[in-house]
């Protein structure tokens, strides 16, 4: 059962191009469907979190991962009595503006883009499913409910400031009230986020062989998980051991956000999704405790991790990739594939025409980046070249 702070598809505030409803799926239904089948959401096949896409068929890649958010957030959501179906749109979408090469590529490429008005991945998903994708024919985009629009853009909290220029465009035409907080649905996806990479970071560095389970046994939470595995299982074979303690750590995280989250609601008392994103604090968080642990787990993988050796010898290639491109496209549009051609010959200006390189370099794929690079630039571009396993 909905508590009465939950989204209501019936109460949505629409799209921006009006359509007859579905007699068998609600809004939030047919936005979830749509993000699926959209080309930006299969392109995350091979976008990578940490690893650039050659480097192993095991680890996490941006569509496993957006998988697992939602997993995870559809878990919180109904534990809650919030709309599952809008927390799973906004979990399924919340990475679809990524760069190739994680966020390595979108520094890249912000720093690029600066003299162009920046770029921010959060920003290029709204720009993607709402002018970028180009399949239906009565609009541009996906025609998506505001709701969801709402929670790709601000589920990280309100945005306020200079607003990045794919999501500024977009807001002048449809007012996403940025000022606010999302509703408790998108809050959902975002902490969703939170569990999901610190857990299988932790499980892709031990496989990569970054760090060991001593290691990871030192950090809180973690620590706990494995004793209690070892208690249960002594002499379980490694694998499973390993499957087992993180699995534990995933349930410790989500426990304490459903919990913590139920009692700030309580005492907040909305009456309304409108009430939520108006109370000027997010409503949905982990525990006090345990947000100090995932500082910590946090601080862990940044240094053992995300800055180990390997890791940013491989940045290190994959931003000179992007460096090389985005000019590259610039001085030459021509090299554009033919379905740009319209927009690239409307460009009045640099910075229209640096925009449109833009949308396309960070809709590439890792591997597609590396094989433009090679054939544009003489780069290299096989995976053997890169050191790929």
């Amino acid at each position: 059962m909905q508590v009465p702070y939950a989204s209501d598809p019936a109460r949505s505030r629409g799209r921006l191009v009006p359509e007859d409803e579905s007699a068998f799926r609600s809004c939030y239904q047919r936005d979830r469907d749509r993000i699926i089948h959209s080309s930006a959401f299969r392109r995350l096949k091979h976008k990578t979190q940490v690893f650039v896409e050659h480097e192993g068929d095991y680890f996490r890649t941006r569509l496993t991962h957006s998988i697992e958010v939602a997993q995870v957030a559809r878990t919180i959501s109904g534990a809650l009595g919030l709309n599952q179906e809008l927390t799973e749109a906004v979990a399924l979408a919340h990475d679809l503006g990524h760069t190739p090469f994680g966020h390595t590529g979108e520094d890249a490429l912000d720093a690029l883009m600066q003299p162009y008005g920046g770029f921010d991945h959060n920003a290029q998903a709204v720009r993607i499913v709402t002018a970028l994708e180009r399949h239906y024919a009565e609009f541009d985009g996906l025609n998506l409910t505001w709701d969801t629009l709402e929670g790709i853009a601000k589920h990280n909290g309100p945005v306020t400031g200079d607003l990045p220029y794919a999501l500024a465009d977009y807001n002048a035409r449809h007012d996403l009230e940025l000022h606010t907080h999302a509703s408790a649905e998108a809050q959902v996806a975002a902490l969703a986020d939170d569990v999901a990479y610190n857990n299988h970071d932790l499980h892709d560095g031990l496989r990569a062989g970054l760090f060991s389970e001593d290691d990871i046994r030192a950090l809180p939470v973690v620590g706990a998980c494995y004793a209690e595995v070892d208690a249960a299982y002594p002499g379980l074979d490694p694998y499973r051991r390993r499957h087992e303690a993180l699995r534990r750590v995933f349930g410790v995280m989500v426990a304490d956000v459903i919990e913590t989250s139920r009692a700030h609601l309580t005492q907040a008392a909305p009456q309304s999704a409108a009430d939520v994103r108006h109370l000027g604090h997010p409503v949905i968080r982990f525990s006090d405790e345990m947000w100090r642990d995932l500082n910590q787990i946090r601080d862990f993988l940044f240094t053992r991790m995300y800055r180990a050796p390997s890791v940013m010898e491989m940045r290190a290639k994959v931003t000179h990739v992007v460096e090389e491109l985005f000019p590259f496209y610039l001085a030459k549009p021509e090299h554009l594939p033919d379905r740009w051609r319209q927009d690239v010959e409307a460009a009045k200006d640099e910075v229209t025409l640096a925009r449109l390189v833009s949308d396309y370099i960070a809709g590439m794929t890792d591997r597609f980046a590396l094989q433009q690079h090679a054939r544009l630039l003489g780069g290299p571009g096989g995976a053997g070249t890169w050191g790929g396993a």
